[in-house]
């Protein structure tokens, strides 16, 4: 097996020892920290492999290799070396700043979707009202913030409810690292995919969005003063997803708050949060009694603002459906587009 990606030739003789992590399709991330090797399966299962083969001298050489693809410097002066391809992101530190010896990190990024409704009612990933109700969130043209701790799934769970966006609708992915791969998961529809460079950074590209006629825009991740832009978006009648770092649904809107520029744009935009982000996503993953990891949809909630009120309602706890009413304007919104029962979608059975 031999192929190129962008200048990195995939084949065991470029990665060596990394080879047969590389290949198995189980596998998320491999990292290596100057002496040990870690791997992260797709169930989030972290173990370190014993006899892994790799040596300081292998090290060197493909630090060397990716240096030369890249045409970057690599040394004391320039200790970061990172190079991506379509499936893979590598990213080397030198041993002058990484005091354990040079470190190594490979994460793949397939193209493929690893939840299908299936798996999801299989494995109790959420329950099938739950299920039903975040399609038909789709369906209705909701705005749709996934959040939770790294490496619970966040973006898996975007990509999958994005697949019910119809086809005619513009999509425009804004990433800095491949991992949407929407055009390639949704052959046949309308998309255009925005890499974040030099100085294309994430306000640029959400405003530039606006000019590329958007029905819907997927950001990534909401990480700083760029999520006031993806507001301004949103307040204009496009749609879309983003994920962020948060352990609670309801600390969404303060988080959204403390990433704009000023206290005055905090106070600003306050009412806009409850107003054009719809609906609140955490995703956790727990061990199971016999070690395995699984990821679970921990909470769900509406954000509104009625009558100059702004209100978050809660209806899951914990992976459970605490309550099946719904808020009034929520109803409304999705009645404007034909679903009268909202906990119901023939998508999902079972």
């Amino acid at each position: 097996m031999e192929y190129s990606e962008k200048g990195i030739r995939m084949e065991q003789a470029y990665f060596g020892p990394f080879w047969r992590f590389l290949k198995s399709p189980k596998i998320t991330d491999i990292d290596y920290n100057g002496s040990e090797l870690w791997i992260t399966e797709v169930e989030n299962e972290r173990y370190p492999v014993i006899e892994h083969g790799i040596t300081d001298k292998f090290i060197e050489q493909f630090s060397h290799r990716i240096a030369n693809e890249v045409s970057r410097p690599f040394n004391k002066k320039n200790p970061l070396l990172e190079a991506e391809t379509d499936t893979l992101r590598v990213s080397i530190v030198h041993e002058s700043v990484a005091v354990s010896g040079r470190s190594v990190c490979i994460r793949k990024s397939l193209p493929k979707m690893r939840l299908s409704v299936e798996s999801a009612l299989r494995e109790e990933y959420c329950q099938k009202e739950v299920l039903a109700l975040l399609i038909n969130c789709v369906l209705s043209k909701m705005n749709m913030v996934f959040c939770g701790e790294p490496g619970c799934g966040k973006t898996e769970c975007a990509k999958f409810f994005s697949q019910f966006i119809p086809a005619h609708e513009r999509v425009i992915t804004i990433e800095d690292n491949p991992e949407w791969h929407y055009s390639r998961i949704n052959p046949g529809k309308d998309c255009v995919e925005l890499r974040i460079c030099g100085d294309f950074d994430y306000t640029k590209a959400i405003k530039t969005c606006l000019r590329q006629n958007p029905a819907w825009i997927m950001l990534s991740e909401a990480r700083s003063v760029e999520v006031k832009s993806l507001l301004e978006c949103w307040s204009t009648g496009i749609r879309g997803f983003t994920t962020l770092h948060t352990d609670d649904v309801r600390k969404i809107p303060d988080r959204i708050l403390n990433m704009m520029e000023s206290r005055y744009d905090a106070n600003r935009l306050e009412n806009d949060v409850y107003s054009y982000v719809d609906v609140g996503v955490l995703l956790r993953r727990r061990k199971k009694t016999d070690g395995r990891v699984y990821r679970y949809m921990d909470q769900l909630c509406f954000f509104t603002r009625e009558q100059g009120v702004n209100m978050v309602s809660m209806l899951v706890w914990d992976g459970k459906l605490e309550k099946f009413k719904i808020p009034e304007g929520v109803r409304k919104i999705m009645s404007r587009y034909g679903i009268e029962e909202p906990f119901n979608n023939r998508e999902v059975r079972g």
